[in-house]
């Protein structure tokens, strides 16, 4: 079953101003120490930090909270499996949520693309819940 679903768009030179003006302390503020390496290994910076941030945006809703209610930007982190498929990993607050939404009996995953066209990046994040098979 489905538990949750959002969205979001970014605008990568927003971004990328951003970074100029503000650097460490506005990626140390939003995002994951993998993160920011992942980041620092691209040529586009500002489009993987956007795409990022859209996640991270996407993934507060699906929640149903926003990022107004206690959740943390490093609560949700963004990280590639070998295949280069997006996998959000929650902690803190967030994971809290997720635990709090998710029915007895159920697993829950968080699904999350990543797309961008210059200068826009957009994230979406499904928050599904399997059944635990039980032996």
């Amino acid at each position: 079953m489905i538990l949750g679903i959002g969205t979001d768009l970014a605008n990568i030179e927003r971004i990328a101003g951003t970074l100029d003006r503000f650097g460490d302390r506005f990626r140390n503020r939003v995002f994951t120490e993998r993160e920011q390496a992942k980041a620092a290994r691209r040529k586009d910076e500002a489009g993987t930090y956007a795409k990022r941030w859209a996640a991270k945006e996407a993934c507060s809703k699906a929640l149903g909270t926003g990022l107004a209610m206690g959740i943390s930007w490093k609560d949700m982190s963004v990280s590639n499996l070998r295949t280069g498929q997006p996998v959000m990993e929650l902690t803190g607050w967030a994971a809290e949520r997720l635990a709090e939404m998710t029915p007895a009996g159920h697993k829950a995953t968080v699904h999350v693309s990543l797309t961008d066209d210059h200068p826009w990046a957009q994230a979406f994040v499904v928050i599904e819940a399997e059944p635990v098979q039980v032996d």
